[in-house]
């Protein structure tokens, strides 16, 4: 294993932020696969599933059966580490921009479209090398003007070039779900299984520019550009994993889910070894376009009429919001059949609130897709 430290741009003087990698394997012995967990730093339960994998990397390497390179950031988000507002852990957003650390990722296609258009080949795999390279320049063009700014160009860096990119994450309270690419599903199907997904939200394009995106869907956007003259590849197979709710903090969980992405990893070839039977797929994949977004209507407590995890049907309560004054109770069913997928940890809800999510097999919902 390598270490390696990525100095960030300084927010002030006197501060400093630095990204570290570990690195196993050797670069460009075979496929790269990149993980990284925290980049919602308050997100713990991932976090804590990459330190086991560090570990098992580690075994891995000194057994030699790695057959490729594998990265991994297990604190993707130094700077969110490091906020607090009066006690309590902000890890979502930067507090200085309000923004959040997992969207807005940069985009580059249209860079790397005019800068390969006349270097593309007939052979897939130097088309590989030749959309990377041109990749990593237009990152390198774009010049950080925040600490912000620079951790996003620094993760892009490492896992711009990379054939696998899961991105580890959790949720408020909810069932163990991954996000992935319309193109790509056929690739994460099985590690959907491995991991006992309850729901898999499939999109093109979200709007939110997040990271796993920032990756798959400028691949589907090159491969549009130039597919029919030249064969390129799925280049970035990208997956974000909620390991869950944010209160879901265990070794036994996190060593669980270390060993389903062990068994995915070793089920494509990165890891040398049989890899174990596939389980059943849990759910159908759905489009992310098909999942009801339920929104608090009231003020109140917060009362769960369903177990996040099952499976629900329209007209079905999911929710009371108790005013705490009256007594008065406002109940929210489902309008849709699907997973009840996510749920929210604080008990007490204002209007506009998001308060649960469902999914569904119908995509009805346009424009961004995912929550700011």
């Amino acid at each position: 294993m390598k270490r390696q430290t990525h100095p960030l741009l300084s927010p002030s003087p006197g501060v400093s932020f630095e990204l570290v990698s570990h690195h196993f394997g050797e670069p460009g012995g075979g496929r790269k696969v990149y993980l990284q967990a925290g980049l919602h730093a308050d997100e713990i339960p991932a976090m804590l599933t990459a330190t086991m994998l560090k570990e098992d990397f580690t075994k891995l390497e000194q057994a030699g059966r790695l057959r490729g390179e594998v990265v991994l950031v297990s604190a993707a988000n130094p700077i969110g580490l490091a906020q607090g507002v009066l006690g309590n852990f902000v890890g979502r957003f930067e507090v200085t921009s309000g923004k959040n650390f997992n969207r807005d990722f940069p985009m580059v296609a249209t860079e790397v479209s005019a800068a390969i258009a006349e270097q593309l080949t007939q052979d897939g795999q130097e088309n590989l090398r030749i959309v990377r390279a041109a990749w990593r320049e237009a990152l390198l063009a774009r010049k950080p003007a925040s600490a912000f700014a620079s951790l996003q160009q620094k993760l892009m860096l490492l896992a711009h070039d990379a054939d696998y990119v899961l991105d580890l994450h959790c949720s408020r309270e909810a069932a163990m779900h991954v996000y992935t690419g319309d193109a790509i599903w056929r690739e994460v199907e099985p590690l959907a299984r491995y991991l006992g997904a309850t729901a898999s939200l499939l999109a093109l394009d979200s709007g939110a520019y997040s990271f796993d995106e920032a990756h798959s869907y400028t691949w589907y956007q090159i491969q549009q550009a130039f597919g029919e003259r030249h064969p390129i590849p799925h280049g970035s197979v990208a997956v974000t994993v909620e390991h869950r709710g944010q209160r879901d903090v265990t070794d036994a969980l996190a060593r669980q889910d270390a060993d389903a992405l062990i068994a995915y990893l070793t089920h494509v070839g990165i890891i040398d070894g049989e890899a174990p039977p596939l389980p059943p797929l849990l759910q159908p994949a759905t489009p992310l376009a098909g999942s009801e977004q339920l929104v608090a209507p009231a003020a109140g407590i917060l009362v769960y009429r369903a177990a996040v995890g099952s499976t629900v049907r329209p007209g079905q309560p999911l929710f009371d919001i108790v005013d705490p004054v009256d007594g008065t109770r406002t109940t929210m069913e489902s309008h849709t059949e699907g997973v009840f997928y996510m749920g929210r940890e604080v008990r007490f809800v204002k209007p506009g609130d998001q308060i649960g999510r469902v999914s569904g097999a119908r995509a009805y919902r346009t424009g961004k897709l995912l929550s700011p």
